[in-house]
């Protein structure tokens, strides 16, 4: 046996037995394992093989001067030509899949494909649609389960993508593939033709291809293409998730060993895409069990106009909010957090922000006491979880708030005169100490001026130490510009752009945010 660096081997008697017109590709399938090749995760040389749109074939022994007698090949030397050229393959694709495996989100392992999948097959633009089948697999960025779904483009503008669209289905190869129907166009099942699961389509001269589509030669033309290949999106458990199609300029087709390459790269490519397809589901249930839980809308009580924003996190915290029209018009504002993440966390929000508007229902008017039941109901019932929150009792006619905090971050009030956070005293969350009790703080909230209440997922979120976020939070506050300090949606949605800038508050952190904006008239 040949003993190779790294983890790469190979028995020499097999690939002597490899036919001459065998590309290196086929040598890889027929000695490899099934499945993911273990070689692709192996260790490889300094010096890797780049990405080379061609991937040319393994070079050779250069051809010897005229007139010069060539030297006799030395034994073994196509076996080690053979070889290198294997290497170079398996190098190219382990750097392809780790790029692929550290895309975190569907949109950048979307780009990534077509990325790659383009340099293998030689091509320059491409684009990729997506239409999972009805199932665990379809996200409820999906609607209907099939139909134009998702779909993106790699130098291909939207306008561009659109003129595609435009192509009958059953005249472009990636609508026959998506439809169901195999390459040469007709139905496996029920229908004339061979079966089997869809495969790749090659068009290597569309515009000298008379039986086709005039719409299609009409799209062709206009973007200035003429030949694809469309490569299916299939997996055994999820079923055809789509398809990529990839654009020649000038009359072309990949040729057999880069076939292979695009080949084993989309294998791992679509398990990948349907992880993430998965998770992109996982990630919404979250998020619609999350908003279920808290305040459809919230109530319009004279004097005072309110404001929310929730930012749920890919797990789904316990961060909550609420407010609630109290007897003699008065109203109760809460923010809290639960410990913890996932359903079993969201469960418990919802449970708390029960239990408390019950609470404040029957004595609002002390604040201290409804965090007092609140602290006893969790720490009978949920021994093992904690919580913070924040309960404030309003009285906007007397332009009076009397507010409690049990481990939670202070308000913040902003007005035209000032900009400060409300000196609320140290307490310890929820559910720590055998008897919770804090004294109340009072203010007067002057007219004009808005009282934020938030959750410390609004500070974590920045990256910053717990000081610099606070100093942070002010200064967002106090530079809401004039002309939107009337709107209490306008100043919070200032604060979350000045605090979470470049869609931070929309990212994959594992913090929730939540802010309500209380401005009183």
């Amino acid at each position: 046996m040949l003993d190779i660096p790294s983890r790469v081997r190979v028995h020499v008697d097999a690939l002597i037995a490899a036919q001459n017109d065998m590309g290196v590709c086929d040598a890889i399938e027929r000695n490899a394992p099934a499945g993911k090749p273990a070689a692709m995760s192996a260790p490889h040389l300094p010096k890797v093989a780049g990405i080379d749109s061609a991937v040319p074939a393994p070079a050779h022994t250069a051809s010897p001067l005229p007139g010069v007698p060539a030297a006799p090949a030395p034994p073994g030397a196509v076996i080690q030509d053979r070889l290198a050229g294997w290497v170079s393959d398996l190098t190219t694709l382990h750097e392809l899949t780790e790029r692929l495996a550290r895309t975190g989100s569907l949109e950048d392992a979307l780009h990534e494909l077509l990325r790659a999948g383009a340099a293998l097959v030689g091509a320059r633009r491409g684009m990729i649609v997506l239409e999972p089948p009805q199932g665990p697999a379809r996200a409820d960025c999906f609607e209907g389960g099939r139909g134009p779904a998702l779909t993106r483009g790699l130098g291909l503008t939207h306008a561009e993508l659109g003129h595609i669209d435009t192509v009958p289905r059953s005249a472009i190869a990636y609508g026959r593939i998506l439809d169901g129907r195999i390459p040469d166009g007709r139905f496996p099942d029920g229908q004339p033709g061979p079966t089997g699961p869809p495969q790749a389509v090659a068009d290597p001269d569309l515009l000298g291809d008379e039986s086709l589509d005039p719409r299609h030669r009409e799209v062709a033309v206009r973007l200035g293409y003429a030949a694809s290949y469309t490569l299916p999106l299939t997996t055994e458990a999820a079923g055809t998730l789509g398809a990529a199609f990839w654009l020649y300029d000038e009359p072309a087709a990949p040729v057999e060993r880069q076939c292979h390459l695009v080949g084993l790269y989309m294998r791992y490519a679509t398990e990948h895409l349907a992880r993430l397809l998965e998770l992109e589901h996982a990630r919404a249930t979250v998020a619609t069990v999350a908003e279920e839980l808290l305040p459809s809308r919230l109530p319009r009580v004279p004097g005072v106009q309110l404001a929310a924003r929730h930012r749920t996190g890919p797990r789904g915290g316990g961060d909550w909010y609420d407010a609630l029209p109290l007897p003699e018009g008065a109203l109760g504002l809460a923010v809290g957090s639960v410990s913890g993440s996932g359903p079993s966390a969201l469960a418990a929000m919802g449970r708390l922000r029960a239990s408390l508007r019950a609470y404040a229902v029957m004595e609002g008017e002390d604040p201290v006491a409804v965090l007092s039941d609140l602290e006893l109901l969790l720490r009978l019932t949920e021994p093992a979880r904690t919580a913070t929150a924040l309960f404030a009792y309003a009285e906007p006619s007397r332009g009076k708030m009397v507010l409690a905090g049990a481990g939670h971050t202070p308000p913040l009030i902003v007005g035209e005169r000032r900009t400060e956070f409300v000196e609320t005293s140290l307490s310890a969350p929820l559910g720590m100490l055998a008897c919770w009790e804090a004294p109340s703080v009072e203010l007067a909230p002057e007219p004009g001026e808005t009282v934020l209440l938030y959750t410390d997922g609004l500070l974590r979120r920045t990256g910053d130490p717990m000081d610099r976020a606070f100093a942070r939070l002010h200064a967002a506050a106090a530079s809401v510009p004039r002309t939107v300090r009337g709107d209490p949606g306008a100043i919070a949605d200032h604060v979350l752009r000045t605090m979470l800038p470049e869609g931070l508050d929309q990212g994959d952190d594992a913090e929730d945010v939540v802010l309500l904006a209380a401005r009183f008239d």
